[in-house]
Protein backbone atom coordinates (compact mmCIF):
# COMPACT_ATOMS: atom_id res chain seq x y z
CA UNK A 1 0.00 0.00 0.00
CA UNK A 2 2.45 2.70 -1.14
CA UNK A 3 2.07 5.96 -0.18
CA UNK A 4 -0.50 5.57 2.60
CA UNK A 5 -0.82 7.75 5.86
CA UNK A 6 -0.91 5.63 8.60
CA UNK A 7 -0.96 7.87 11.35
CA UNK A 8 -3.71 10.15 10.77
CA UNK A 9 -7.17 8.56 12.60
CA UNK A 10 -9.38 7.34 10.27
CA UNK A 11 -12.98 6.60 10.47
CA UNK A 12 -15.63 4.94 8.56
CA UNK A 13 -18.78 7.05 7.87
CA UNK A 14 -22.66 6.12 6.18
CA UNK A 15 -22.62 9.85 4.46
CA UNK A 16 -22.35 10.51 0.70
CA UNK A 17 -18.07 12.01 0.59
CA UNK A 18 -16.97 14.53 -1.88
CA UNK A 19 -15.14 17.43 -2.08
CA UNK A 20 -16.91 20.37 -0.32
CA UNK A 21 -19.22 18.33 1.79
CA UNK A 22 -19.27 19.14 5.39
CA UNK A 23 -20.76 16.53 7.89
CA UNK A 24 -21.79 16.38 11.46
CA UNK A 25 -19.76 13.76 13.36
CA UNK A 26 -21.80 11.72 15.55
CA UNK A 27 -21.25 11.82 18.95
CA UNK A 28 -19.20 9.12 19.63
CA UNK A 29 -16.79 9.90 16.56
CA UNK A 30 -16.75 13.70 18.24
CA UNK A 31 -15.80 12.21 21.43
CA UNK A 32 -12.67 9.90 19.61
CA UNK A 33 -11.64 12.78 17.63
CA UNK A 34 -11.42 15.61 20.08
CA UNK A 35 -11.61 13.88 23.83
CA UNK A 36 -9.97 10.49 23.25
CA UNK A 37 -7.06 11.76 20.30
CA UNK A 38 -7.31 15.02 21.21
CA UNK A 39 -7.58 17.05 18.09
CA UNK A 40 -8.55 20.56 17.71
CA UNK A 41 -9.97 22.48 14.68
CA UNK A 42 -7.93 21.86 11.81
CA UNK A 43 -6.21 18.95 12.00
CA UNK A 44 -7.41 16.18 9.85
CA UNK A 45 -8.88 12.83 9.70
CA UNK A 46 -9.36 10.10 6.61
CA UNK A 47 -12.69 9.40 6.02
CA UNK A 48 -14.78 6.25 3.83
CA UNK A 49 -18.06 4.69 3.34
CA UNK A 50 -16.91 2.05 0.77
CA UNK A 51 -18.89 3.79 -1.61
CA UNK A 52 -16.79 6.98 -2.77
CA UNK A 53 -13.46 5.91 -1.82
CA UNK A 54 -10.91 7.74 1.11
CA UNK A 55 -11.24 11.23 1.56
CA UNK A 56 -9.15 13.67 3.47
CA UNK A 57 -11.52 15.89 6.32
CA UNK A 58 -10.66 18.55 8.59
CA UNK A 59 -11.86 18.94 12.20
CA UNK A 60 -14.20 21.75 12.72
CA UNK A 61 -15.50 22.06 16.10
CA UNK A 62 -18.89 23.40 16.59
CA UNK A 63 -18.91 23.20 20.42
CA UNK A 64 -17.53 20.90 23.18
CA UNK A 65 -19.38 18.16 22.29
CA UNK A 66 -20.10 18.62 18.45
CA UNK A 67 -17.94 18.44 15.90
CA UNK A 68 -18.51 18.84 11.98
CA UNK A 69 -15.72 17.37 9.51
CA UNK A 70 -15.28 19.66 6.18
CA UNK A 71 -13.83 17.32 3.72
CA UNK A 72 -10.95 19.05 1.23
CA UNK A 73 -10.04 16.03 -0.90
CA UNK A 74 -9.88 12.14 -2.73
CA UNK A 75 -6.95 10.46 -1.30
CA UNK A 76 -7.30 6.65 -2.61
CA UNK A 77 -10.48 6.25 -4.78
CA UNK A 78 -12.62 3.14 -4.28
CA UNK A 79 -11.61 0.17 -5.21
CA UNK A 80 -13.99 -3.00 -5.43
CA UNK A 81 -14.76 -4.58 -2.27
CA UNK A 82 -12.76 -8.38 -1.89
CA UNK A 83 -14.44 -11.64 -3.17
CA UNK A 84 -13.39 -14.03 -0.99
CA UNK A 85 -16.29 -15.14 1.17
CA UNK A 86 -15.59 -16.54 5.12
CA UNK A 87 -17.86 -18.73 6.12
CA UNK A 88 -17.53 -20.14 10.27
CA UNK A 89 -18.93 -21.62 12.68
CA UNK A 90 -19.99 -19.62 15.65
CA UNK A 91 -17.72 -18.96 18.44
CA UNK A 92 -17.55 -17.53 22.27
CA UNK A 93 -18.05 -13.64 21.76
CA UNK A 94 -14.31 -12.45 22.44
CA UNK A 95 -12.87 -14.94 20.27
CA UNK A 96 -15.20 -14.34 17.25
CA UNK A 97 -14.77 -11.22 17.44
CA UNK A 98 -10.76 -11.82 17.42
CA UNK A 99 -11.76 -14.05 13.79
CA UNK A 100 -14.08 -11.09 12.30
CA UNK A 101 -11.26 -9.01 12.81
CA UNK A 102 -8.72 -11.16 11.18
CA UNK A 103 -10.94 -12.42 8.64
CA UNK A 104 -11.42 -8.75 7.18
CA UNK A 105 -7.62 -7.80 7.77
CA UNK A 106 -6.75 -10.92 5.44
CA UNK A 107 -9.72 -9.89 2.80
CA UNK A 108 -12.63 -11.65 3.78
CA UNK A 109 -15.56 -9.20 1.81
CA UNK A 110 -18.45 -11.83 3.25
CA UNK A 111 -18.91 -13.08 6.75
CA UNK A 112 -21.30 -15.56 7.29
CA UNK A 113 -22.16 -17.55 10.05
CA UNK A 114 -22.88 -20.92 9.50
CA UNK A 115 -24.71 -23.44 12.39
CA UNK A 116 -23.36 -26.72 12.56
CA UNK A 117 -24.23 -29.34 14.89
CA UNK A 118 -20.72 -28.81 16.85
CA UNK A 119 -21.59 -25.03 17.35
CA UNK A 120 -20.70 -24.02 20.58
CA UNK A 121 -21.97 -20.83 20.65
CA UNK A 122 -25.07 -20.73 18.03
CA UNK A 123 -26.08 -16.91 18.88
CA UNK A 124 -24.76 -14.24 16.63
CA UNK A 125 -25.06 -10.19 17.36
CA UNK A 126 -24.73 -8.74 13.61
CA UNK A 127 -24.60 -5.72 14.91
CA UNK A 128 -21.43 -6.56 16.98
CA UNK A 129 -20.24 -8.58 14.08
CA UNK A 130 -20.16 -5.42 11.84
CA UNK A 131 -19.05 -3.30 14.84
CA UNK A 132 -15.77 -5.76 14.28
CA UNK A 133 -15.73 -5.38 10.79
CA UNK A 134 -15.49 -2.02 10.36
CA UNK A 135 -13.39 -1.41 13.10
CA UNK A 136 -11.04 -3.98 11.12
CA UNK A 137 -11.23 -1.74 8.10
CA UNK A 138 -10.71 1.47 9.63
CA UNK A 139 -7.56 0.02 11.45
CA UNK A 140 -6.13 -1.20 8.38
CA UNK A 141 -7.38 0.52 5.45
CA UNK A 142 -10.09 -1.14 3.90
CA UNK A 143 -11.98 0.51 1.55
CA UNK A 144 -14.76 -1.33 1.88
CA UNK A 145 -16.68 -2.51 5.02
CA UNK A 146 -17.25 -6.64 4.79
CA UNK A 147 -21.08 -7.80 3.81
CA UNK A 148 -22.17 -9.57 7.56
CA UNK A 149 -24.51 -11.96 6.62
CA UNK A 150 -27.51 -13.68 9.01
CA UNK A 151 -26.57 -16.75 10.22
CA UNK A 152 -27.80 -20.54 8.26
CA UNK A 153 -27.62 -23.82 8.71
CA UNK A 154 -25.31 -26.20 6.99
CA UNK A 155 -27.61 -28.02 4.90
CA UNK A 156 -29.29 -25.33 3.80
CA UNK A 157 -26.07 -23.18 3.11
CA UNK A 158 -25.06 -26.28 0.89
CA UNK A 159 -28.76 -26.36 -0.96
CA UNK A 160 -28.79 -22.93 -2.02
CA UNK A 161 -24.64 -23.07 -2.88
CA UNK A 162 -24.01 -20.87 -6.11
CA UNK A 163 -21.95 -23.76 -7.74
CA UNK A 164 -19.68 -21.69 -9.82
CA UNK A 165 -17.65 -20.17 -6.52
CA UNK A 166 -15.74 -23.10 -5.13
CA UNK A 167 -15.97 -23.72 -1.09
CA UNK A 168 -12.90 -24.58 0.38
CA UNK A 169 -13.70 -26.08 4.27
CA UNK A 170 -10.61 -26.98 6.43
CA UNK A 171 -10.87 -31.03 7.58
CA UNK A 172 -8.99 -32.09 9.89
CA UNK A 173 -8.95 -35.48 8.02
CA UNK A 174 -8.04 -34.76 4.92
CA UNK A 175 -5.20 -36.55 3.23
CA UNK A 176 -1.98 -34.75 3.93
CA UNK A 177 -1.05 -33.46 0.40
CA UNK A 178 0.82 -30.47 -0.41
CA UNK A 179 -2.14 -27.97 0.37
CA UNK A 180 -0.48 -24.79 -2.48
CA UNK A 181 -0.96 -27.94 -4.72
CA UNK A 182 -4.44 -28.30 -4.23
CA UNK A 183 -5.39 -24.56 -4.09
CA UNK A 184 -3.43 -23.37 -7.16
CA UNK A 185 -5.49 -24.53 -9.63
CA UNK A 186 -8.34 -22.55 -8.03
CA UNK A 187 -6.72 -19.46 -8.68
CA UNK A 188 -8.94 -16.60 -10.24
CA UNK A 189 -12.36 -18.33 -9.39
CA UNK A 190 -14.71 -17.02 -6.91
CA UNK A 191 -13.84 -19.03 -3.97
CA UNK A 192 -15.21 -19.37 -0.23
CA UNK A 193 -13.55 -20.46 2.94
CA UNK A 194 -15.02 -22.76 5.95
CA UNK A 195 -14.07 -23.04 9.22
CA UNK A 196 -15.82 -26.00 11.29
CA UNK A 197 -16.37 -25.66 14.96
CA UNK A 198 -14.13 -25.97 17.59
CA UNK A 199 -15.31 -30.00 17.77
CA UNK A 200 -14.83 -30.43 13.96
CA UNK A 201 -17.55 -31.62 11.81
CA UNK A 202 -20.05 -34.25 12.40
CA UNK A 203 -19.81 -37.32 9.93
CA UNK A 204 -22.77 -36.73 8.32
CA UNK A 205 -21.58 -32.54 7.89
CA UNK A 206 -18.43 -33.73 6.45
CA UNK A 207 -19.93 -36.62 4.63
CA UNK A 208 -22.18 -33.86 2.69
CA UNK A 209 -19.48 -31.72 1.90
CA UNK A 210 -16.99 -34.04 0.47
CA UNK A 211 -19.74 -35.50 -1.44
CA UNK A 212 -20.49 -32.09 -3.26
CA UNK A 213 -19.05 -30.77 -6.59
CA UNK A 214 -18.06 -27.49 -5.53
CA UNK A 215 -16.37 -28.75 -2.43
CA UNK A 216 -12.26 -28.63 -2.17
CA UNK A 217 -10.96 -29.88 1.56
CA UNK A 218 -7.72 -29.05 2.54
CA UNK A 219 -5.62 -30.25 5.36
CA UNK A 220 -3.97 -27.45 7.90
CA UNK A 221 -1.08 -29.16 8.83
CA UNK A 222 -0.16 -31.77 11.18
CA UNK A 223 -1.47 -30.12 14.54
CA UNK A 224 -4.77 -29.65 15.58
CA UNK A 225 -5.45 -25.75 15.81
CA UNK A 226 -8.13 -23.53 17.58
CA UNK A 227 -10.90 -22.39 15.33
CA UNK A 228 -9.78 -18.64 15.20
CA UNK A 229 -6.44 -20.00 15.02
CA UNK A 230 -7.53 -22.32 11.97
CA UNK A 231 -8.97 -19.05 10.36
CA UNK A 232 -6.25 -17.21 10.04
CA UNK A 233 -4.09 -19.89 8.68
CA UNK A 234 -5.88 -21.08 6.02
CA UNK A 235 -7.00 -17.33 5.02
CA UNK A 236 -3.20 -16.57 4.74
CA UNK A 237 -2.93 -20.08 2.86
CA UNK A 238 -6.04 -19.64 0.51
CA UNK A 239 -5.08 -16.24 -0.43
CA UNK A 240 -0.90 -16.80 -1.15
CA UNK A 241 -2.12 -19.53 -3.36
CA UNK A 242 -5.13 -18.46 -4.98
CA UNK A 243 -6.36 -14.99 -4.25
CA UNK A 244 -5.46 -11.58 -4.22
CA UNK A 245 -2.14 -12.10 -2.58
CA UNK A 246 -0.71 -13.89 -5.63
CA UNK A 247 -1.05 -10.50 -7.93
Amino acid sequence: MPDYDFRAPRLHVEDALGEGAVLAATPEHANYLMNVMRLGAGDTVLLFNGRDGEWLARLAPVSKKKLELAVERLTRPQTPKPDLHYLFAPLKSARLDYMVQKAVEMGAGVLQPVMTQHCQAPRIKLDRMRANAIEAAEQCGILSVAECRDMVRLPQLLEQWDTGRQLIFCDERADEAAVLDILSPLAGKPLALLIGPEGGFSADERSMLTQAPFVTAIPLGPRILRADTAAVAAMAVVQAAAGDWRT
